[in-house]
């Protein structure tokens, strides 16, 4: 039997976001007898160290803090010496700032490497399009997480289709599935809590998921309103909250680690925002059996089956929204049903292990 081949993965850091995670995830889900994974980042430190060295996955922190002074040779001298040391046979860049970088060099070193592309590039500053261009040109394969990513890139774009590799997002059934959970004080008389987890960025858009359940709070005043996380927009939106007189019905909670225990203590969860490639909160949310309402964004249609898994509307559309939460309040044998249906879908076809097989399929060919 072969020896386990060497690749290494790369992203910016190892903190909470979503490619850190999905990078995490599948490191530690990668088949060890026909892969030896390897990490490098940006970054010391982060919430995903201490996952990685439990597996036993080495970490390589690379000296790069900008593109534009001597780090960048630093790390390339580092990284060089790193691929030599340990025998590295593939690159897989998890992020723009990592593709940007590791790229090139993998090219010129004669490996193999691929890159994640899992958002819209609206999202971005124009000027960094030609930065991510030269990732389009070198990499082997773009690895997207929807095919309305890949077609996103085909059409605005230009790349080939045989050039871009379509794999959805897994998720961990062994850590994501439904049970119940323990409600805080705010929530333990809550008719039914409705909740978002996510990094609150503008694109997010849970102004519109605030303003929906003002609409329906006065209908049903058991109801509660739940958000999880933290980013630039939490100020703004704890404002807008208590405009819309929801202080007593709406709880902010910071980031945590402790995701699948909130999420469990969600009957719906309310995704709606503007632009989304496969989002990995609302795959979990379906896999702890949370009736699901989405924004029909990005890959979401691909993620559900509307009115059987979950529900979708058209992003931004707060009266349809609204219409759909009153609904769901006033009818629980659908809303369970509708989550029962999410939580098999997310086991059945968006497992983890289903997720790092087809990685490592193509790992494989390129190998």
């Amino acid at each position: 039997m072969s020896e386990p081949q060497p690749i290494l993965l790369a992203v910016y850091q190892l903190g909470v976001g979503g490619n850190e995670r999905d990078l995490a995830k599948l490191a530690r889900y990668l088949d060890p007898k026909r892969f030896q994974v390897h990490v490098a980042t940006f970054r010391p430190g982060g919430e995903r160290v201490e996952e990685l060295t439990a597996a036993g996955i080495p970490i390589l922190e690379l000296p790069v803090r900008s593109f534009r002074n001597r780090t960048a040779i630093q790390g390339a001298q580092v990284l060089r010496a790193y691929v030599r040391k340990h025998g590295i046979r593939l690159i897989h860049a998890f992020d723009p700032p990592t593709g940007i970088f590791t790229v090139p060099l993998a090219k010129l070193w004669r490996l193999p490497v691929v890159a994640n592309h899992c958002f819209f590039r609206h999202l971005i500053p124009q000027p960094e399009h030609a930065a991510l261009r030269i990732v389009d040109w070198f990499a082997d394969r773009i690895i997207v997480n929807a095919e309305a990513v890949k077609r996103h890139l085909m059409e605005d774009f230009g790349l080939r289709d045989e050039r871009i590799f379509v794999s959805h997002n897994g998720v961990e059934t062994n850590v994501f599935f439904p049970a119940p959970s323990l409600r805080p004080q705010f929530f333990q008389d809550a008719s039914l809590v409705i909740g978002n987890v996510c990094v609150l960025r503008e694109e997010k858009r849970l102004d519109i998921l605030m303003e929906a359940f003002a609409r329906v709070l006065p209908l049903h005043p058991g109801l509660r309103l739940l958000i999880v996380g933290d980013g630039p927009m939490r100020d703004a939106w704890i404002k807008r909250r208590d405009e819309l007189g929801l202080a007593s019905a709406c709880h902010f909670e910071q980031t945590t680690s402790d995701i699948p225990r909130w999420i469990r203590m969600m009957d719906v969860f309310v995704l709606t925002s503007r632009s989304e490639g496969f989002p990995n909160a609302l795959l979990e949310a379906m896999a702890c059996g949370c009736c699901a309402v989405a924004s029909a964004v990005g890959g979401v249609p691909e993620m559900m089956e509307d009115g059987r898994s979950g529900f979708l509307f058209l992003a931004g559309d707060v009266d349809a929204l609204a219409q759909r939460l009153r609904s769901i309040a006033k009818d629980p044998d659908m809303r369970r049903r509708v989550g029962a249906a999410a939580a098999i879908r997310a086991r059945d076809v968006f497992s983890m292990e289903a997720a790092a097989a087809r990685m490592g399929g193509l790992y494989d060919s390129l190998l």
